[in-house]
């Protein structure tokens, strides 16, 4: 069986290199894993629950690192057992390079299988091993995007401001109900209004005015606040 892969990592070298050391990124990704050990710096262990065609078998495994260029390269040789299922082994190479601001991974694999895996065919094998391929890549990029977005705002995003929504929203100057923080100011009507005399009816029509000004003023201001800390708590 052989497999090859091309794809570019929102993340850097660095970043694209640590994660794939990390035994518990690499649990969360690896579909049906069910633990990653370090055993040294070169060397990890594994098991991982597979199902290829009618064959279901947990394999417990071990993979070795070596021609080791940090975030830069490296050969791997693995081999795993699954029991009466059979077993499996092989090598692969993985490389990463710069694109921009991200990162280009390219793998080879070469592995061979025996046992009823063996016998489940070459096309299924093939087929199931990508489909694996496939799901740990998308679930290692939905993974490590996160913390470099998280980490690119950190640097250099005003979350000050964002998390202070709730002083986005400033009451225009010179506008007495508004300006004025007592309850009910609004409401009251002015002493031109009564000096003239006029009809109750006439003075509420700007009373309702300032009153809907007052409560839209109110409800910008708590949705601004709102969004405000719903940022600060994604960050």
């Amino acid at each position: 069986m052989e497999l090859s892969g091309d794809l570019v990592i929102g993340a850097t070298r660095a970043q694209v290199w640590a994660a794939l050391n990390n035994p518990d990124i690499l649990a969360a990704c690896i579909p049906g894993c069910e633990g990653v050990e370090v055993v040294s710096p070169t060397e990890k262990t594994a098991r991982v629950a597979v199902k290829v065609g009618p064959v279901r078998a947990r394999f417990s495994g071990r993979i070795r690192m070596d021609d080791v260029v940090e975030a830069e390269r490296c050969a791997m040789s693995f081999e795993g057992s699954g029991g009466a299922a059979g077993m499996a082994r092989g090598q692969s190479q993985v490389e990463l390079s710069d694109e921009g601001q991200s990162t280009r991974l390219r793998y080879t694999v070469q592995a061979s299988v025996a046992g009823k895996l063996g016998q489940v065919g070459g096309r299924m094998i093939d087929a199931a091993a990508k489909q694996m391929a496939d799901q740990f890549f998308a679930a290692f990029q939905k993974h490590i995007a996160p913390a470099v977005e998280i980490g690119a705002l950190d640097a250099g995003s005003p979350r000050a401001a964002s998390a202070g929504g709730g002083d986005v929203v400033d009451a225009p100057s010179g506008s007495g109900p508004l300006a004025s923080s007592e309850p009910g100011a609004a409401a009251a009507p002015s002493p031109a209004h009564r000096a003239a005399g006029r009809p109750s009816g006439q003075a509420a029509t700007p009373a309702a005015a300032d009153e809907w000004l007052r409560v839209k003023w109110f409800v910008l201001g708590s949705l601004a606040t709102g969004l405000g800390f719903w940022i600060g708590a994604r960050l």
